[in-house]
C-alpha cells in the first residue's frame, strides 16, 4: 500500500513544493485556486498601476495638486454609479457573468478617452480628457478590488481565505514591483498616452485568466440571479435582516473611514511631491517608490500577513493601520519638527514615511482581512452586500473626503498661519483614525454573533424575563382560552421560576380551572409548601358535593388543608376511611392519620391501608402506595413493600419506587438502583433518586464508576447525579471528569452540560473550573498524539508489506487503523463538549453543528466561530486538530506545542517499533475504545508480536466480552502453555461468545 501522506515527506517527489507551501502558509488543495487568482490579479493590477501613474503625472502636470480634491469628489459619484450598476446587474444576471464581463467593460472607456485625447487638439477638451482619465482609473480600481474580493469569497471558505487572500492580494504588490521598475523604462521609449494603451491591453489579458478561473470553478458561483432566491432561503434572510443591516452599516463605516485615512495621507503626500518635483521626475519617483514599497509589501504579504491574521485575529490586524497612521507616525513627524536642523525637510520625509506605512499596512494585512469580514453574511446575499457596503463606501468616502480637503484648504489659507496650515489636515487624519478604531471595536462584537445566527443555531433564553410580568402572563394564560397543553406547560414553567409564589397566583384560580389543571396546580402549591393563607380557597373544593369533584383533586385538596392547618380536625378524616369513599380519598385520609393521628387512629388507618395494599384491584393498590408517600410512620406496612416491588402491575411498581424515595426507606435504596437497569422503571427511579439528593449520591457513584456495569446504566447514573444538583453532586462530577476516560467522560460531560441548560447559565465553569477543563483538553490532545503516532506507524508498515499471511494481515491492519480514526472522531466530539463547559452554549452549538458538516464551507465557519470565541492557550492547536488536516500534520502541531514528544524511528526497526507501539496502546487501554483494544490483540496475533503477561492478564479481566475473546484468541496462537494454565478459570465466563470459545479451546487442549 502506498504511503498516503507522501506530499509532506522529506523524500517525496514534491517535497520542495510542500516546503514552499509551508513557508507561505498554504495547503496543497488551495494551490491551484490561489495561483490562478494571483496571476489574474497581478496582471490586471500591473495594467492599472501603469495607467494610474501615467494619469497622475498627466493630471499634476496640467492641473497641479490643488485640484486633487475635485478628483476625490468626482470619483465618489463615478464610483457610486459603477457600484450601483454592479449590484443592479447581479439581480438580473448570474454572478459569474457579471464578474467576467465587468473587467473588459471598465477598460473600454479608458481606451476611448486615450483615443479622444490623441484626436483632439483643443486645449480645454484636452484638459477635460486628462481629468476624465484620472477619474476613470480611480473608478477602475474600485471595481477591480471589489470584483477580486467577491471572486475570492466565492471560491474560498472563511478559513481558507485567511491563508489564501494575503497571497492573492499580493498580486497588487507584485504589480507595484513590476510596474514600478518598468514604468521608468517605458516612459523613456513611449509617451504617457501609449503607456495607457499598453495598460489597457494588459488588463484585457488578465480578464481572460479570470474567465478561465470562473469557468473552472463555476460550481462556486450561483447560476441564478439574486432576484430568484428560493422562498426558504428568502425567509431565512428575512430572519437575519436586522442584524445583517447593522453589521452592513458598520462594515460600510469601516471601509469608508479606511478610505478617508488613505486619501488624507495621499493628498498630503502628493502635495509635498508636487512642490518638490516636476511631472517627469514625479512619474519616475512614483515608479521607484512603488517598486521599493512593493518589494517590502511582498515580503510582508507572503510570509507574515496570513500568519498574523490566524494568530491574533482579523480585528486586531484591522486596527493596526489606524493606530500607526493615526497616532504613531503623526507623533513621530511632530517630534522631527522639534529639531531645527531637520525642520525644513522633516515634514516632507515624514509624509513619505507616512505614505509608505499606510500603503504597506493597507495592501498587506488590511486588504487581506477585508474579505473575511463579509464571510458571516449568507452566501446568496454576500456578493451584493459586499458590492454596496464595500464599493459604495469607498466611493462616497472619496467624495466626502474630497469636500473635507477642499474646505480645509479654504479655511487654512484664510484663518491659519502659513507654518501651521499643513498640520490641519494631519489633525483631521488623527480624528478619522480614532473613529475607525471605534468602528473596529463595534464590528468585533457583532462578527461572531452573526456567524452563529447565519448557522441557524441560536437559542432562546428566559433569564431576563421580569417576575411580575411573568406572573401576569401566567394568570392571563390560565384564564383565557387556549389549549390545555399550553396551560400545563405554563404551570411547569411557574414551578421552575417562582415556586414560592405559586400559591398566591394559583389559589384564587382553582375553581375556574379544569380538573386536570386543578390537580396540577395543587401539586405545584404543595411543592411550594402548604400555606395557611390559601386554605380558604382550597377548602372551597372540599365544600362542594364530593360526586362533582374529581377524586384526585379532592385528595390533593384534603392533603393541602390538613397539612396547612395548625389544629386540623382529625375526626373528620376518620369518616373518609369508610368504604363508600373513593380509594384515593381513603388512602389519603389514612396517610394523614398515620402522620398526625392518635395511636388508635393510626391503628385504624393501618388496617385500612393494609386492605388496600393487598387488594385485587390495581387502582386500589396504586392509590394506597401513592398515599403512603405522605406518611411519616409506615409501621407494620413495611412488610408489604417487597411484594409490591414485584407486583405484576408496572404502575404499582412505579408508585412504590416513588414512595421509597419520599419516605426515605434506606433498606430499599438498592431497589431504586436496580430499577435503573430496566427501561420501564428507569425514569421513575431517576426521579426518586434525585429526591434523595446526597443520601443516594454515594450509591450512584459506586454504580457509575463500576466498569463491570452496563454502559447504559452508568450513563443514567451520571445523569441522575447531575439532576441532584447539590454542591457535593457537582463536585463529584468534576472530580470524576478529571479521572475518567472514554465513554465515561462523555457521560459526565453531557451530565454537566445538562445542568448548564437547565439553569440557563452563560458558562458553567468559573476560573477554577476553566483551568481544570484546559488540563483535561491537553490530556485528550496528548492521547490524540498517541493515536496519530500509531496510525502513521501502521500506515508505514502497510506501505512496506509483510511476509506473513498478507491478505489476513492487511485486513486486520486496516481494521486497527479505522478503529484509531474512529477514536479521533470521538475525541474531537469530546473536545467540543469540554469547550461547551466554558463558553456560551449558542456559539458552541453553532460551531459544533458546522464542524460536523461534510461541507468545507460549513467546517470553516465552525472553526471561525471557535477562533473568535475561545481564549485558551492551546486555541491555535485546537483549531488545527479540529480542521481537516492529515494525521502527519496534526502530529507535527502536537509535537511543536510540546504536548507530544517527538519519536525518531528508523525504517529498518519498524517491527520492533510496532511492538512497542502496540504495548503502549494496550497499556493505555482505558483510553481506547473496546473495539480498538480488541483490534490491537488481533493485529498482534497476525503480526506475531509478543506482548507481556501483564498486558494479557489485564485484558482477560476486561468487562467487554469480545475484548476478552480477542485476548484469548491471541494466547491460543502465541502461548499455548499460558493458555493451559488460565483456561480452567475462564469456563464460567458470562459472555456466550467467550464461553463457546473456551469450550472449543478446552477440546483442543484435551486432545
Amino acid at each position: 500500500m502506498e504511503l498516503k501522506n507522501h506530499w509532506f515527506t522529506a523524500n517525496g517527489g514534491r517535497g520542495f513544493l510542500s516546503q514552499i507551501l509551508e513557508w507561505v502558509n498554504l495547503r496543497p488543495e488551495e494551490l491551484d485556486r490561489t495561483w490562478l487568482m494571483f496571476v489574474f490579479y497581478t496582471i490586471v493590477c500591473v495594467g492599472l498601476r501603469w495607467a494610474e501613474d501615467s494619469t497622475v503625472a498627466l493630471f499634476l502636470g496640467e492641473y497641479g495638486s490643488d485640484k486633487l480634491p475635485w478628483i476625490y469628489i468626482a470619483s465618489a459619484a463615478t464610483g457610486t454609479g459603477l457600484v450601483v450598476l454592479y449590484s443592479w446587474l447581479q439581480k438580473f444576471f448570474p454572478l459569474r457573468s457579471v464578474i467576467v464581463a465587468i473587467t473588459p467593460c471598465m477598460v473600454a472607456p479608458l481606451f476611448l478617452l486615450v483615443l479622444l485625447r490623441w484626436g483632439i487638439n483643443i486645449s480645454y477638451l484636452t484638459l477635460i480628457t486628462v481629468f476624465l482619465l484620472r477619474l476613470w482609473v480611480d473608478a477602475c480600481y474600485v471595481v477591480n478590488d471589489l470584483n477580486t474580493s467577491i471572486v475570492a469569497n466565492q471560491i474560498f471558505n472563511i478559513r481558507e481565505i485567511k491563508r489564501t487572500y494575503p497571497l492573492v492580494s499580493s498580486g497588487l504588490l507584485v504589480a507595484d514591483v513590476i510596474s514600478g521598475f518598468s514604468l521608468p523604462w517605458l516612459v523613456k521609449f513611449a509617451q504617457l498616452n501609449w503607456v495607457i494603451v499598453i495598460a489597457c491591453i494588459v488588463i484585457i489579458f488578465g480578464s481572460g485568466i479570470l474567465f478561465y478561473l470562473t469557468y473552472k470553478y463555476r460550481k462556486a458561483f450561483p447560476d441564478t440571479p439574486q432576484r430568484q432566491i428560493p422562498e426558504e432561503q428568502a425567509a431565512r434572510h428575512r430572519r437575519l435582516q436586522t442584524p445583517l443591516k447593522r453589521y452592513a452599516w458598520q462594515l460600510f463605516a469601516f471601509v469608508a473611514l479606511l478610505q478617508a485615512i488613505g486619501l488624507f495621507v495621499d493628498f498630503q503626500y502628493l502635495q509635498e511631491l508636487n512642490s518638490k518635483l516636476d511631472s517627469q521626475q514625479l512619474a519616475t519617483f512614483l515608479g521607484l517608490f512603488g517598486g521599493i514599497l512593493g518589494l517590502c509589501e511582498l515580503v510582508a504579504q507572503w510570509f507574515f500577513s496570513s500568519r498574523l491574521i490566524e494568530r491574533v485575529g482579523v480585528f486586531f490586524t484591522a486596527a493596526i493601520l489606524p493606530i500607526m497612521v493615526g497616532f504613531v507616525l503623526p507623533g513621530a513627524i511632530a517630534s522631527l519638527n522639534l529639531f531645527p536642523a531637520i525642520q525644513a525637510d522633516g515634514f516632507f520625509y515624514g509624509l513619505i514615511g507616512l505614505k509608505f506605512c499606510d500603503e504597506l499596512l493597507r495592501y498587506t494585512i488590511v486588504i487581506s482581512s477585508g474579505p473575511i469580514l463579509y464571510q458571516p453574511i449568507p452566501e446568496r446575499l454576500r456578493s451584493r452586500m459586499q458590492t454596496l457596503s464595500g464599493g459604495t463606501a469607498e466611493a462616497i468616502a472619496s467624495g466626502l473626503t474630497g469636500l473635507a480637503i477642499f474646505f480645509t484648504l479654504m479655511f487654512s489659507e484664510n484663518l491659519v498661519p502659513q507654518p501651521y496650515q499643513k498640520w490641519v489636515l494631519m489633525g483631521e487624519t488623527v480624528i478619522v483614525a480614532v473613529a475607525c478604531l471605534k468602528v473596529v471595536w463595534e464590528l468585533r462584537s457583532r462578527y461572531v454573533d452573526l456567524l452563529v445566527l447565519s448557522a441557524d443555531r441560536g437559542e432562546l433564553s428566559t433569564t431576563n424575563v421580569g417576575l411580575r410580568v411573568f406572573q401576569q402572563g401566567v394568570v392571563k394564560a390560565l384564564v383565557e382560552k387556549g389549549s390545555t397543553a399550553d396551560k400545563r406547560s405554563c404551570l411547569e414553567l411557574l414551578a421552575q421560576i417562582d415556586l414560592p409564589g405559586a400559591g398566591q397566583i394559583l389559589a384564587p384560580l382553582l375553581l375556574k380551572l379544569t380538573p386536570d389543571l386543578q390537580c396540577q396546580s395543587l401539586e405545584v402549591m404543595l411543592l411550594g409548601g402548604a400555606n395557611p393563607l390559601y386554605v380558604p380557597q382550597v377548602r372551597q373544593i372540599l365544600e362542594q358535593p364530593q360526586e362533582t369533584v374529581n377524586p384526585e383533586v379532592f385528595a390533593l385538596a384534603m392533603r393541602y388543608v390538613w397539612l396547612a392547618e395548625s389544629n386540623p380536625n382529625l375526626n373528620l378524616l376518620e369518616q373518609y376511611l369508610l368504604p363508600q369513599h373513593h380509594s384515593l380519598i381513603r388512602a389519603t385520609a389514612a396517610a394523614l392519620l398515620l402522620r398526625q393521628g392518635s395511636p388508635i387512629q393510626r391503628v385504624a388507618a393501618t388496617k385500612a391501608m393494609r386492605q388496600m395494599l393487598t387488594h385485587k384491584q390495581e387502582q386500589e393498590r396504586i392509590n394506597a402506595v401513592k398515599a403512603l408517600r405522605e406518611a411519616v410512620y409506615l409501621q407494620a406496612l413495611r412488610v408489604h413493600i417487597p411484594n409490591l416491588l414485584q407486583d405484576e402491575s408496572l404502575r404499582v411498581r412505579h408508585a412504590v419506587l416513588e414512595m421509597i424515595a419520599d419516605t426515605r426507606l434506606e433498606e430499599y435504596y438498592s431497589a431504586l438502583l436496580a430499577a435503573l437497569y430496566y427501561k420501564s422503571t428507569r425514569s421513575i427511579a431517576m426521579r426518586a433518586l434525585v429526591r434523595l439528593e446526597n443520601e443516594g449520591l454515594q450509591l450512584l457513584l459506586q454504580l457509575a464508576t463500576n466498569i463491570y456495569k452496563p454502559d447504559v446504566v452508568k450513563m443514567y447514573a451520571w445523569r441522575t447525579i447531575a439532576q441532584i444538583g447539590t454542591l457535593e453532586a457537582r463536585e463529584s462530577l468534576w472530580f470524576n471528569l478529571e479521572i475518567s476516560w472514554g465513554s465515561a467522560r462523555d457521560y459526565i460531560l453531557r451530565s454537566l452540560l445538562k445542568i448548564d441548560q437547565q439553569e440557563e447559565m452563560g458558562s458553567l465553569a468559573d476560573r477554577f473550573h476553566e483551568s481544570r477543563v484546559e488540563a483535561i483538553i491537553e490530556q485528550e490532545l496528548g492521547f490524540l498524539g498517541e493515536i496519530y503516532s500509531a496510525y502513521l506507524e501502521f500506515q508505514t508498515l502497510l506501505s512496506l508489506g509483510n511476509d506473513h499471511d498478507i491478505e489476513n494481515f492487511m485486513v486486520i491492519a486496516e481494521l486497527l487503523q479505522n478503529s484509531l480514526l474512529e477514536l479521533e472522531m470521538d475525541i474531537k466530539e469530546r473536545l467540543l463538549l469540554l469547550l461547551k463547559l466554558l463558553y456560551p452554549p449558542e456559539k458552541m452549538q453553532a460551531a459544533a453543528f458546522n464542524l460536523r458538516s461534510e461541507s468545507v464551507v460549513n467546517l470553516a465557519r465552525g472553526l471561525e466561530i471557535l477562533d473568535h470565541t475561545i481564549n485558551l492557550s492551546c486555541k491555535s492547536l485546537l483549531l488545527n486538530i479540529l480542521d481537516r488536516r492529515s494525521a502527519a500534520e496534526k502530529l507535527k502541531y502536537l509535537i511543536e506545542s510540546g504536548i507530544v514528544e517527538q519519536e525518531k524511528i528508523s525504517a529498518t526497526d519498524v517491527y520492533d517499533s510496532l511492538r512497542q507501539r502496540l504495548s503502549r496502546l494496550i497499556l493505555l487501554g482505558h483510553f481506547l475504545s473496546d473495539w480498538s483494544l480488541a483490534c490491537c490483540f488481533h493485529f498482534a496475533q497476525v503480526a506475531h508480536i509478543r506482548l507481556t503477561t501483564a498486558e494479557i492478564v489485564v485484558t482477560l479481566r476486561h468487562p467487554t466480552g469480545f475484548v476478552r475473546e480477542a485476548a484469548i484468541s491471541y494466547l491460543s496462537v502465541v502461548s499455548q502453555s499460558v493458555l493451559r494454565d488460565i483456561i480452567p478459570h475462564l469456563q464460567k465466563d458470562p459472555h456466550p461468545l467467550v464461553a463457546a470459545q473456551v469450550k472449543e479451546l478446552m477440546k483442543k487442549v484435551g486432545s
